[in-house]
């Protein structure tokens, strides 16, 4: 029984990570079809199956991201992965590096 949650609630992710996940499927299927690669050669490149390939071309949330990774790794786009999370596109946390926040944080203790 808890298997089985726990699969139904990888599939379950808010609106916008569908979304995106969505459009990055489309995106990679639209490279695939603009290289003329074939579903079985793109997924044996890719080492992974053509059930996972058309998961990941349909943005399946439950696909993992090393299936995306080496997907676009062999499109030659793993470069563009690298700079998703980079700290120059990171508006918020460079907002909060400027206040200098201290090298660690610690959860207080309490009593037990």
């Amino acid at each position: 029984m808890k298997i089985k949650a726990v699969i139904m609630n990888a599939n379950k992710v808010p609106i916008p990570v569908g979304r995106a996940l969505r459009r990055l499927g489309h995106d990679i299927r639209d490279a695939r079809r603009r290289r003329r690669i074939p579903v079985s050669i793109l997924a044996e490149r890719a080492s992974i199956s053509r059930t996972t390939l058309n998961k990941v071309e349909k943005g399946d949330p439950g696909v993992s991201l090393g299936a995306y990774a080496t997907v676009l790794f062999s499109f030659g786009m793993i470069d563009r992965l690298a700079e998703i999370a980079d700290p120059r596109n990171d508006a918020v946390g460079m907002e909060l590096e400027e206040e200098q926040l201290p090298q660690r944080i610690r959860l207080r203790r309490g009593p037990v």
